[in-house]
C-alpha cells in the first residue's frame, strides 16, 4: 500500500535511497500520506510517539547512538513547533535529524484556515538546510533536488534539516505502485587539508606546557589509542569530562574538583602555552573561566565541523578526524624528553584533591552529593549511562566513574526539556542496559517521555528528588533575591503515580540505608522498566556542596 500523493512518494523514496532506516511519526491527519507510506515500507522502522517534543528527543537519542539520520514526521500547525527544542540540541550536538512536516497548500496559508501556520523556514536559526517542496508535476525535478540536498546535508553536516511538504485533500488515498525518482548519489567526502603540519610541529616543539581538553565525545577506542603517547609526555596534560568517555590514570577527569581551589598563582603557573581541544561542549564553567582569563598563546580545535571559539583565543581549526591528526602529529614532533613538570604538577594536585574528596565523602551526611556517590558507584559494568542536565551532570563530574560505562548528556543547549526522551530513544539502539540519572524538575518536565510503547524492560530511571531546582541554591545570585521560589520551583511531587500509569516498577529512598537497599536488586532483570526515586534534603544540599569545595 502506497500513498497516492506523489510528493509523499518522493520524500519516502528519498529517505529509502539515502538509507534512512528509522522514522518517528506523531499522529495527525495532514501527514496521512507520509504515515501510510512510511508505516508500510519494508526497509524503514516506524515508531509512533504522540507528543512531538518527546518524539523529537526520542529520535535524537536513536541518532545519537547510530550516528545515522533519523526522520521525524508530523502534521501541520503548531505540532511542528514542538520539534524546535530537539532541533536546537541536535544542531549544537551535531546529531543528524530529518524533519518532515506536512503543510497546507500555499493558497490556504494566512487566510484563517485551521491548523495552519507559516511553516517555511520556521527553524532557520538552528537548521542546516530548509527544503520547501511544491505541488505540481512541473516541480518534480526541483523537489527531487531539494529533498536530496536536505538529506545529504544531514548526513554530511551531521545536523538537523527540514523538509516541508504541502498536501491538499484528499489525504488517505492509496495506490499499488509508485512513481520512479532519479536521485543524485552522495559525493565522497573530501577531506579538508588546511593544516600546515610543519607549522603545527614548530608550535608544539616550542611549547613547554600543552593542554589537551576533550569535551563531549562519543566513546572511541581510536581516540583512546591516539592519546596514549601524549599521556606519557611530561609537558602534556589531558583534561576530560564525564561525557568525554576517555579513561586513564594520567588524566584530569574531574576538572572542577581539581581547579576550584586554585589561587592566582596556580592559574598563572598552570596556564598552557598550547591548548588543543576536541569533542563537543564542555560542562565545566570553571575551566572556561580559567582559559578565558589566562589565555594560551595558541589554541587549536580539531574536528571536521565548526570550531567554537569558546575560550576567545582560537588560532587554528584543524578539519581532520581527531584520532588521525593526533596520530600523525606525534610521529612528526620532537620526541626528546622535555624537562617539564607540567603533567606532574597537575597530577600531584589531582592526588591531593582525591584524598580530600574521599575524606569528606566518608563523613558527610545524606545529601545530593552522598546519594550521587552511592548511585554512580552502583551502576553495573558496561551499562550506557544517560544523565540529565543542571545539577545532576555537575555532581556526576565530581566522581571517578567505572571505565566500562558509556556516558551521554544533552549538552548542545544544556536544556532539561528532553533528557528522558533522549535516554529512552538511545536505549532501544543498544544491547547494554541503559541507566538514566535525572533531577526531579527535568524528569517531571519531560514526563510524557514515559508515554512510549518501546521502552525496554531493562531501562532504569533514578530520580534525585530535592523538591525543586536545586541548582538555583548552588549558583550565586538567586538566594540573594526575594524570588527564590520562582527560580527553584519547590514542589511535593513524587513519581509513584506516573510509574503506575505507564507500567514502571517504583521504589523510593529517603536516607542512605534505604538507598543502598533500593539499589541492591534495582538493575536485575524484571518484567517491566523501573524507577527509583531518591529524596534528598533540599535545605542542606547546597550547604554541603559548598563545604565540599571549601574542604578541597
Amino acid at each position: 500500500m502506497y500513498p497516492k500523493k506523489e510528493l509523499a512518494q518522493l520524500v519516502i523514496a528519498a529517505c529509502d535511497y539515502y538509507e534512512i532506516s528509522t522514522v518517528v511519526i506523531s499522529p495527525g491527519s495532514r501527514n496521512a500520506p507520509l504515515t501510510i507510506g512510511f508505516s508500510n515500507h519494508s526497509k524503514i522502522k516506524a515508531y509512533s510517539i504522540v507528543d512531538e517534543r518527546s518524539a523529537a528527543f526520542f529520535a535524537m537519542g536513536i541518532a545519537q547512538q547510530t550516528k545515522k539520520p533519523v526522520a521525524l514526521v508530523c502534521t501541520s500547525g503548531s505540532a511542528l513547533l514542538n520539534y524546535h527544542p530537539a532541533i536546537a540540541e541536535a544542531f549544537y550536538s551535531k546529531i543528524p535529524l530529518v524533519i518532515i512536516s506536512a503543510d497546507r497548500p500555499k493558497h490556504l496559508i494566512d487566510i484563517g484556515d485551521g491548523q495552519t501556520i507559516r511553516q517555511e523556514y520556521v527553524f532557520n536559526n538552528h537548521i542546516l538546510f530548509s527544503a520547501n517542496l511544491k505541488e505540481g508535476d512541473e516541480k518534480k525535478n526541483e523537489n527531487i533536488q531539494l529533498a536530496s540536498e536536505a538529506i545529504k546535508k544531514a548526513i554530511e553536516g551531521r545536523g538537523p534539516v527540514h523538509i516541508n511538504v504541502p498536501f491538499d485533500e484528499p489525504l488517505y488515498e492509496t495506490v499499488d505502485t509508485i512513481s520512479d525518482f532519479d536521485f543524485p548519489e552522495l559525493t565522497a567526502h573530501q577531506e579538508l587539508l588546511n593544516l600546515q603540519y610543519d607549522g603545527a610541529v614548530n608550535v608544539w616543539n616550542a611549547s613547554k606546557k600543552i593542554m589537551i581538553l576533550i569535551g563531549e565525545n562519543f566513546p572511541s577506542e581510536e581516540i583512546n589509542n591516539s592519546l596514549k603517547d601524549y599521556l606519557n609526555d611530561e609537558k602534556v596534560i589531558v583534561l576530560t569530562e564525564t561525557i568525554s568517555n576517555i579513561y586513564h590514570p594520567n588524566i584530569i577527569n574531574a576538572i572542577d574538583k581539581v581547579i576550584t581551589p586554585f589561587t592566582e598563582t596556580n592559574f598563572e603557573s598552570l596556564k598552557p602555552d598550547l591548548l588543543i581541544t576536541l569533542g563537543g561542549m564542555v560542562v565545566s564553567k570553571r575551566i572556561k573561566q580559567f582559559l578565558r582569563k589566562y589565555s594560551p598563546e595558541h589554541h587549536w580545535h580539531i574536528g571536521e565541523h565548526k570550531a567554537m571559539n569558546t575560550y576567545f583565543c582560537l588560532t587554528g581549526h584543524i578539519t581532520l578526524e581527531p584520532e588521525k591528526f593526533l596520530t600523525e602529529l606525534y610521529q612528526k614532533v620532537n620526541k626528546e624528553k622535555n624537562k617539564s613538570s607540567y603533567q606532574k604538577d597537575w597530577l600531584k594536585i589531582k592526588s591531593v584533591r582525591n584524598t580530600k574528596h574521599s575524606e569528606f565523602l566518608a563523613k558527610v551526611e545524606y545529601s545530593d552529593l552522598k546519594a550521587s556517590e552511592a548511585i554512580l558507584s552502583s551502576i553495573p559494568n558496561n551499562c550506557q549511562l544517560q544523565v540529565s542536565n543542571s545539577s545532576v551532570i555537575r555532581y556526576t563530574q565530581l566522581f571517578d566513574l567505572n571505565p566500562t560505562l558509556k556516558v551521554f548528556c544533552n549538552r548542545g543547549t544544556s536544556g532539561i526539556d528532553g533528557s528522558t526522551s533522549t535516554a529512552i530513544g538511545a536505549s532501544i539502539e543498544v544491547k547494554e542496559q541503559t541507566v538514566f540519572v535525572t533531577g526531579d524538575i527535568s524528569f517531571y518536565y519531560d514526563s510524557n517521555a514515559l508515554w512510549n510503547s518501546y521502552i525496554p524492560k531493562s531501562f532504569r530511571i533514578i530520580i534525585l528528588n530535592n523538591s525543586g531546582g536545586g541548582i538555583f541554591k548552588i549558583i550565586p545570585g538567586p538566594k540573594s533575591t526575594n524570588a527564590l521560589d520562582y527560580f527553584e520551583t519547590p514542589h511535593n511531587l513524587t513519581a509513584e503515580h506516573l510509574a503506575k500509569t505507564y507500567g514502571f516498577g517504583y521504589s523510593s529512598a529517603k536516607n542512605m540505608e534505604e538507598l543502598k537497599h533500593g539499589l541492591t536488586d534495582f538493575y536485575k532483570e524484571s518484567d517491566q522498566p523501573k524507577i527509583l526515586e531518591v529524596f534528598t534534603p533540599s535545605d542542606i544540599n547546597d550547604v554541603i556542596l559548598k563545604e565540599y569545595f571549601k574542604n578541597l
